[in-house]
């Protein structure tokens, strides 16, 4: 990123999506295909913003991974200035790159609302937009007095663990210290400050109609912050940032682009006056007096968005021609200079967050190309310049760019949250798999101009970092994208995961033991991560059965416990649980300690602990004693593995969270494994083929009548996502794969398939939880053309009528896969429509 120092499942291909939904029959699209899915693209990347709020979240958000975070940001300094967000992969909330992404989002929704309106996305971005503005209402206490960062940049980046629980306690004291930052008029930051104005400007401009009474509030506060930022003229107190977000273009530029917000927000001349008084102190070309044209809108100069805003204002051939000069320099070149390209097609212009300037300069050059005033010549190159690029981070190079989206997606995008580690860890990382799916987040790409210098590693914070800014212009271009060519956003698509592992637990093992007594090393564990969470009323139970003790005449109140080394626990005398079976446990309970996910001294606290009988005691037995039996035999050293003691259950306030109490049997151990056909170790598939999993226990007797859930974790799709375990333990389902469909008038391909579907059965009252994956292999041919219901290899009105007839009769025979025309696996009235309308292309 310029002027910033930064120290599984996928699919194999995805289908070609059909131009037009009927369900949105008052967008406008063109006749074109869509190569993309733009309206489950846009979905996502909106949804990325609700991945970075920090501060109390909403009740109706739509993860279950994300909680409340940074719940004291401001009390340093007597305020709250809880909210807004994160700024990337880490936990610092930089107002400049902030205030940047709010105000394009919001220009996105004043150029194209209709699309945010059929997509169904109007208000998950207007409520982005919104938390972004209303924390920088609580950065502004007074005209004259700013706050414009929470958190510093060097702390942070030496912790890697999630939001939820960098406030907790670290063996230095606290986790993480986040002081808050101002700027006055004797510590100016205009840059930031007029940054600001124009974010709550923009945001007032579309919520005028919906909301005035807020859009006067947001009025307010960006016209005293551009008068703030216009008396001082200075950054000279914006140094919090330096390294991370300094302002190497100035603030005249965020001056002029806060004026033209107020105008277009209020529609008072003297803002449009005063955005172009600012205009000749616009950065030049080196050594001339030509506006800067070799860049492009982002976080750090905002010229080139503020002249394409002034050039449709005024109609003045100084901004138009500025705009054609900026757009020819990344299209076909202007005075024989053009912005460097990879081999297949992405305009690079820099390393940090290359497509992030791509996609911004596309979201331009689409907006500006539908402008009337625009060279009627050059439109159509900017047009088509703008969807190349989006189609680029989509998955036209091979790859999709875009986290959760399209054909081999980023896995391992540098994101702390999302990675949900343990231990401080993601050099090695720990755990190797992320722990939650970042859907919708645009990651850096490539490093050069060079389609294989990307690299999808966490550690990678060029090519694989993500940050609010980079989506802001994507998501714009997104949206221009949706509303000309189509796509369908995923109908109530929500972020809620699966648990991928166990959170809290302990791992134990017998330290020593002798005649009369046993001692047993123990970790709590804290590996939470949906959400994360700091736990500092955590317990455990160590169960016994001292009936050999009984029988020898020694009673309970003659066993002792002690604990001689703990961090932090208290160790109970031996208590009560099922007197009249001689069931007894010790209490170590971590009350007051906190032990969070968070670092190898804290994820995870010791404790040391030996119940003894009397002296002379010779039939102490430890086969059993409930905690005991399946107590894991290794020493647990290893950070990345767990050695889960199942029979030590654990809790949290009192309230059992995990493991197995006495009072019935102890759990059987299952083991869920794939049923191949004979003589193979794969399922081979065609379109759709039945998988099978059998459930057994140890001895590999089937278990019966147990309810299997099944995944998918790429490309295929389960059709039915539980079935039963039959007489033979065997559960099945029937998985599909999305055919691709070839190009108009091209040959059919072959595609190898290789995917994993997920079987998991979960723990019940007797059984322990397993699962695993079925493999699926084979090679699919794209023998289908969609709208040849016949496989006559013609699609003409003979099509039409006999689909027409399936309709009525579904026993008339049709290739269902070949008229299933938008790919939704339902043969209707749709697509009868879109066959009728690919007839009259």
């Amino acid at each position: 990123m310029k002027g910033r120092n930064k120290t599984r499942a996928y699919a194999l291909f995805t289908a070609l999506v059909v131009a037009v939904s009927l369900l949105m029959p008052q967008a406008a699209v063109f006749a074109a295909a869509p190569s993309y899915n733009y309206g489950e693209a846009l979905q996502k990347s909106i949804l990325f913003y609700e991945f970075q709020r920090s501060g109390a979240l909403p009740e109706d958000k739509r993860d279950n991974w994300r909680a409340d975070s940074a719940m004291t940001d401001g009390q340093d300094v007597g305020l709250d200035l809880t909210g807004g967000w994160y700024d990337a992969g880490d936990h610092v909330k930089f107002n400049l790159p902030m205030s940047y992404t709010a105000s394009t989002l919001a220009w996105s929704v004043y150029e194209d609302k209709d699309a945010y309106v059929q997509s169904g996305q109007l208000k998950y971005i207007m409520d982005g937009i919104k938390w972004a503005n209303d924390y920088f209402i609580k950065c502004h206490p007074s005209p004259n007095e700013y706050y414009y960062q929470v958190g510093s940049g060097s702390d942070d980046h030496r912790w890697w663990g999630a939001a939820e629980v960098m406030l907790g306690k670290s063996q230095s004291g606290n986790q993480m210290i986040r002081p808050s930052y101002k700027a006055t008029m004797s510590s100016p930051a205009s840059a930031v400050v007029a940054g600001t104005a124009a974010s709550l400007a923009s945001c007032a401009a579309i919520f005028n109609d919906t909301d005035p009474a807020y859009a006067a509030e947001c009025i307010s506060h960006a016209k005293q912050l551009l008068e703030f930022a216009d008396a001082t003229r200075s950054d000279k107190g914006y140094t919090a940032a330096t390294g991370f977000y300094q302002s190497w273009s100035g603030y005249w530029d965020e001056l002029a682009w806060a004026s033209v917000w107020i105008y277009l927000a209020t529609g008072e001349e003297a803002y449009l006056q005063r955005a172009e008084s600012y205009v000749p102190n616009w950065e030049r070309e080196q050594q001339t007096t030509t506006i800067k044209y070799k860049w492009t809108h982002c976080w750090d100069t905002v010229q080139v968005g503020t002249q394409l805003l002034l050039a449709r204002i005024t109609g003045k051939s100084l901004y138009k021609e500025s705009m054609e000069r900026n757009l020819d320099y990344w299209t076909v070149g202007y005075n024989g200079e053009k912005v460097r390209y990879t081999p297949k097609g992405l305009a690079w212009l820099d390393q940090w967050g290359s497509l992030r300037y791509a996609t911004t300069a596309a979201f331009i050059a689409d907006v500006y190309a539908d402008w009337s005033g625009c060279t009627s010549s050059k439109a159509q190159i900017y047009k088509d310049f703008a969807k190349k690029q989006v189609d680029y981070c989509l998955g036209a190079a091979g790859r999709s760019y875009v986290v959760g989206f399209g054909t081999n997606p980023p896995e391992h995008p540098h994101h702390r949250t999302a990675h949900g580690a343990w231990c401080d860890n993601w050099q090695t990382p720990i755990p190797k798999n992320h722990s939650h799916v970042l859907y919708g987040a645009l990651v850096g790409g490539p490093r050069a101009a060079d389609d294989t210098s990307y690299t999808d590693d966490i550690g990678d914070y060029i090519c694989n970092e993500v940050a609010c800014d980079y989506n802001a212009g994507f998501t714009g271009i997104l949206a221009r994208m949706y509303k000309k060519y189509g796509g369908e956003p995923i109908p109530g698509f929500k972020a809620i995961e699966e648990k991928t592992r166990e959170e809290f637990f302990v791992e134990a093992c017998v330290n020593s033991s002798g005649p009369n007594y046993v001692e047993i090393k123990a970790y709590m564990n804290n590996r939470s991560a949906w959400p994360a969470k700091i736990g500092d009323k955590l317990s455990f139970k160590y169960f016994i059965d001292i009936s050999e003790l009984i029988d020898a005449g020694i009673t309970a109140n003659q066993i002792t416990t002690k604990s001689n080394y703990n961090m932090g626990a208290t160790v109970s005398e031996l208590l009560p649980w099922d007197v009249a079976n001689n069931i007894y446990y010790v209490n170590v309970d971590f009350t007051g300690t906190e032990i969070y996910p968070g670092g190898q001294s804290e994820f995870r606290k010791e404790v040391q602990f030996r119940i003894s009988g009397p002296q002379d005691t010779k039939v102490w037995d430890n086969s059993n004693d409930p905690s005991y039996q399946a107590l894991p035999k290794p020493f647990p050293r290893e950070l990345d593995t767990a050695y889960i003691a199942i029979n030590i259950p654990v809790y949290d306030n009192g309230r059992h969270i995990f493991g197995n109490e006495p009072g019935g049997s102890v759990k059987t151990q299952t083991n869920l494994t794939a049923v191949y056909p004979q003589g193979q170790t794969k399922f081979d598939i065609a379109r759709e083929s039945e998988i099978k999993v059998r459930l057994t226990d140890a001895s590999g007797t089937p278990i019966v009548g147990k309810t299997i859930k099944w995944k998918s974790n790429g490309a295929a799709y389960v059709k039915n996502s539980t079935s039963v375990t039959d007489a033979s333990g065997i559960a099945s389902t029937v998985c599909g794969m999305p055919i691709p469909v070839p190009e108009e008038g091209g040959e059919y391909k072959e595609f190898i398939v290789d995917e994993a579907v997920t079987a998991s059965f979960e723990q019940d009252d007797s059984y322990e939880a397993s699962s695993c994956d079925v493999n699926v292999y084979g090679k699919i041919v794209t023998g289908i053309k969609l709208g040849d219901v016949n496989c006559d290899g013609k699609i003409n009105s003979t099509d039409y009528a006999l689909l027409k007839r399936y309709l009525i009769d579904d026993s008339t025979a049709i290739d269902t896969m070949a008229a299933d025309m938008n790919s939704d696996n339902t043969i209707n009235s749709t697509d009868l429509m879109l066959l009728k309308i690919k007839l009259l292309q």
